[in-house]
């Protein structure tokens, strides 16, 4: 074993031992009974009690050996004289074993009784020392008891003063709070009856302003109505009433196909609207022609996004309309007009529900002409009812009794390829939904086949 095993063993031993047989002094420098001459005793008279009955060894040869023999003969001859005195013995020595084990019963006693003295007195002192501080905080108790009333009386004087002070304050306040609000109401009556005022004169001024509209817009219209009667006879004289201008401007209609168009394709505001979907496709644009421009919306669009653009229509009316807002338009027939401009003239080219007008047999040549005057990459847009969907037939197609018959887009899509225009893209407008909310429990399927858009446009660019 290495030495450090060997001295742990040791000292865990004599740890032991001590614990067994404490010596020494207990805690509290308590001094403890010696017990150890008391142990040696009793370790040499065990020696004796053992040592009765034998033989002291000598050394070898024919007399000691005849003399240990007869000492161990007189020693068993004796043995029945002394063998009280060994049983007496024996016991005495177990006597002062318990003596010594009752001994050391008392001394480990003592240690424990030492032990919890030490931690009792420990105890007491810890509670001494509490005691004084308990001692210490009542003193300081007392004290502080007497300062706390005094400053108890001295706040509460002071509370009462600052009461009284906030009461008088509060008072003061609420006085001039009255006059403020009083004041304050005085200065907003006084504004109100001014507003008013300002107010009853503004509405007098735009009921002014709107007598002036209204007879300016009179004005126009006696006007729209003079130049139509002036220009009817020379119409009829110079052969310009083609069977598309008869469709647009007939005499004969009994009724004024402006407001007609008002009511049933929808306002200004509403064309507007469905049209800025064309204007990605004309941005950047340097001459576009809107064939049947109407009431000018489209060219209403292209003035805001300064894109240079002009209008042909056949009503006088709408060529008024448009004039009078200060657009670039003019009275002719689409194929006459077209056939005067060079070819490649126009990058951009916008008709709007105008080929349903046309008869069938005229529309190819209509096509032909306006991609022949189309520059390379120029984008030519038409628009026009969708007979795919069923609806139109129903309600919006046979309203206008100038429509001739709709054209479905795989037919106008052939004309325009026929004629060098390609990159051809279809969209569909104007939702039957949003027109006819009851179709909406339709299939959807079946609802986007046969009542999709009223309108539909192409849009293509010149190869």
């Amino acid at each position: 074993m290495e030495s450090t095993e060997l001295i742990a063993i040791l000292r865990e031993v004599r740890d032991r031992v001590r614990a067994q047989h404490p010596q020494g002094a207990a805690p509290g420098n308590i001094p403890l009974a010696d017990l150890m001459p008391l142990v040696h005793a009793r370790d040499a008279a065990a020696g004796k009690v053992a040592a009765i009955g034998t033989v002291n060894p000598r050394r070898g040869g024919p007399v000691n050996a005849l003399v240990q023999g007869w000492k161990r003969l007189v020693a068993r001859v004796l043995d029945w004289h002394v063998r009280e005195q060994v049983v007496f013995n024996r016991q005495v020595v177990d006597c002062i074993d318990a003596a010594i084990d009752a001994l050391n019963e008392s001394n480990r006693a003592f240690t424990e009784l030492a032990g919890r003295l030490a931690g009792a007195q420990e105890s007491a002192q810890q509670l001494r020392e509490e005691s004084e501080e308990l001692k210490d905080i009542r003193r300081h108790w007392a004290e502080w008891r007497v300062g706390w009333e005094q400053k108890l009386q001295q706040n509460e004087m002071q509370f009462l003063r600052s009461v009284a002070d906030l009461e008088a304050s509060f008072q003061h306040r609420a006085t001039l709070m009255d006059t403020n609000y009083r004041e304050s109401v005085r200065a907003q009556h006084a504004d109100f009856n001014t507003t008013l005022e300002k107010g009853i004169n503004q509405i007098w001024a735009n009921l002014e302003r709107m007598r002036l509209e209204y007879e300016r817009l009179i004005h126009s219209e006696l006007r729209l109505l003079r130049q139509r009667a002036e220009l009817a006879p020379v119409e009829q004289s110079s052969g310009m009433a083609s069977p598309e201008g008869r469709l647009h401007a007939n005499p004969t209609l009994p009724f004024d196909y402006g407001r007609f168009a008002d009511r049933f394709r929808g306002s200004e505001e509403y064309v507007k609207a469905g049209q800025q979907s064309y204007l990605p496709y004309f941005t950047g644009r340097r001459n576009v022609l809107d064939i049947g421009c109407g009431r000018g919306e489209f060219l209403e669009m292209m003035r805001a996004a300064n894109i240079p653009a002009r209008g042909i229509d056949l009503s006088q009316e709408s060529v008024a309309l448009c004039r009078h807002k200060g657009l670039q338009a003019e009275v002719a027939d689409l194929f006459a007009y077209l056939t005067e401009q060079p070819e490649g003239s126009f990058d951009g080219i916008f008709c709007a529900q105008v080929v349903e007008h046309l008869p069938p047999e005229r529309l190819p040549e209509m096509i032909r002409v306006a991609a022949s005057r189309l520059a390379r990459d120029g984008v030519i847009a038409i628009e026009t009812p969708n007979p795919e969907c069923l609806a139109i037939f129903a309600t919006h197609f046979y309203l206008d009794p100038t429509h001739t018959r709709p054209v479905p887009h795989p037919l106008l899509i052939f004309y325009l390829e026929e004629f060098g225009v390609g990159n051809i893209e279809v969209r569909k407008l104007s939702s039957a939904v949003e027109s006819m909310p009851s179709i909406g429990s339709l299939p959807e399927e079946f609802r986007d086949a046969f009542f999709g858009g009223l309108d539909y446009a192409v849009i293509g660019k010149k190869l």
